[in-house]
């Protein structure tokens, strides 16, 4: 509920001077009368004409109120929005090699790089987002979709040994070329994250940026891994050992990758990195949203007047008749 003249609802304030009036003159018109003792009359209950006798005066207050509030013109109002948006097709390169296991991150690199492009995935519900792995070998695990309860949950399935083990960068960059290149979206980006060299595939990873460069693709890279040495977690017949092994790759080729194409390359080395990295990349990937609102405006004041003038009406006759004081 608004009111097109709201000014106006400034003259309730002239109630205070009327209600201060009335109790002045109550105290005023009170009649007295001597009498020896009064305990005899507290057993007498009040008749209903005294316990109505303010009645006129409340009905007169409420009656000025909604006078006042229909002079103000409330307007109830019905408003409707359209929005357009202009979403961004992304696909998420994920490397799930078994150096991904490294515990330089909590609790280790790949789990964190799940937890973190979940939180991405969610943030950015008007995008087609889909998410391509790689080890050595490279596969869809999700198309381009903007259902991203899906996609989250295909997230969290991912495990190390769904892929035979090497990091093929070019062939899971390529892979991710191929799910964009027939996209319609003004805009398309590719967040390619990996913690090693290209060792595995046919594909060099300079020729598959070249590919994302022909056909409008940005590429944002992500280096995973702390500086120094790092435990790696191995599988052997006695349990699990740790292997330390040296957190070293050539960055040149994902720099390259991402001068190419018109992205950034970034160094994640820990979780709290990482997460800035993708808030980073959600800041420069803003999707465009386009909208209209419409407002239509009901007047409401006729039903304050008509209450009020009613109110005004009844307060008449009740001081007139059953409430009629005789001088």
């Amino acid at each position: 509920m608004t009111f097109h003249n709201p000014e106006y609802l400034f003259a309730l304030l002239i109630l205070i001077p009327i209600i201060f009036w009335y109790i002045k003159e109550l105290y005023k018109s009170d009649a007295s009368l001597q009498i020896s003792t009064n305990k005899h009359l507290e057993s007498f209950s009040k008749s209903m004409k005294i316990r109505l006798l303010h009645l006129p005066f409340v009905l007169r207050v409420l009656a000025v109120i909604l006078i006042i509030i229909a002079i103000a013109r409330p307007q109830s109002s019905n408003s409707w929005r359209t929005e357009n948006t202009e979403g961004i097709d992304i696909v998420i390169a994920l490397d799930i090699s078994g150096s991904m296991l490294a515990e330089d991150f909590r609790p280790n690199r790949l789990e964190a790089s799940k937890t973190v492009a979940n939180e991405f995935v969610l943030s950015r519900p008007n995008d087609n987002i889909g998410l391509v792995l790689f080890a050595g070998k490279s596969f869809t695990q999700c198309p381009l979709t903007t259902d991203h309860a899906v996609l989250v949950n295909l997230f969290n399935s991912i495990e190390y040994g769904m892929i035979e083990d090497g990091t093929a960068i070019g062939l899971g960059l390529a892979n991710a070329v191929n799910r964009l290149h027939n996209s319609q979206a003004k805009s398309k980006v590719i967040i390619l994250l990996t913690d090693g060299d290209n060792n595995r595939g046919d594909i060099a990873p300079v020729s598959a940026a070249e590919l994302a460069q022909t056909f409008g693709i940005r590429v944002y890279t992500i280096g995973v891994g702390s500086y120094g040495k790092v435990n790696i977690p191995i599988q052997t017949p006695i349990g699990k050992q740790y292997q330390q092994m040296e957190s070293a790759f050539d960055e040149k080729p994902l720099i390259e990758i991402a001068d190419m194409t018109g992205g950034k390359y970034f160094r994640a080395t820990n979780n709290e990195k990482l997460r800035s990295i993708y808030q980073e990349i959600d800041q420069m990937e803003k999707t465009k949203i386009s909208v209209k609102e419409y407002n239509k405006k009901y007047e409401q004041y006729l039903i304050f007047a008509l209450a009020g003038l009613i109110l005004l009406v009844v307060e008449v006759f009740v001081r007139n008749t059953y409430l009629k004081k005789i001088p």
